[in-house]
């Protein structure tokens, strides 16, 4: 099994919805395909169909999270030494050579990935740039229409 990275905060987040899906979705749709079974004929009984139908996604849901914690490489940004280089996991800040804007991102695996919150895939071609640059080196990213060139203003570890 390829084993794909993962930060701390992204598997204690997977860790906590797989409990609550556990003990609390998993018996609250046992329960209502209990009385929807109550209600009689289950070949038109539309809340027993639906209430196996979220118990099928729940399931899935279920078993998608145990695969990923199970293929993950976890690891702690906070462990790492600080040393100025862009590894995964880092939090990394960015001026825009051009236009002067700066921007941060946090460098995660394909699951954590979210561009509003400010997490970037470990396979996006910007994370692709900066992975084994420093702080104060300048990389070009090529974006659609045109190439952005950035500075690293910082690398954090947190």
């Amino acid at each position: 099994m390829k084993r794909s990275p993962m930060t701390s905060r992204g598997a204690e987040l997977l860790r906590t919805e797989l409990k609550r899906l556990k003990s609390e979705e998993r018996p609250r749709i046992i329960k209502s395909i209990a009385e929807a079974r109550g209600h009689g004929d289950l070949s038109e009984n539309a809340e027993y169909h639906a209430a196996r139908e979220q118990q099928g996604f729940i399931e899935g849901r279920i078993h998608e999270i145990e695969q990923r914690l199970a293929g993950a490489e976890i690891i702690d940004v906070s462990r790492l030494p600080a040393n100025g280089l862009v590894v995964f996991g880092v939090t990394v800040e960015l001026e825009d050579q051009d236009a002067g804007a700066s921007v941060s991102y946090q460098i995660v695996g394909e699951d954590e990935a979210d561009i509003r919150a400010g997490r970037i895939s470990i396979g996006s071609p910007i994370a692709r740039a900066l992975i084994g640059r420093r702080e104060g080196d300048v990389v070009d990213v090529a974006a659609p229409g045109r190439t952005i060139s950035y500075e690293i203003v910082a690398v954090r570890y947190e």
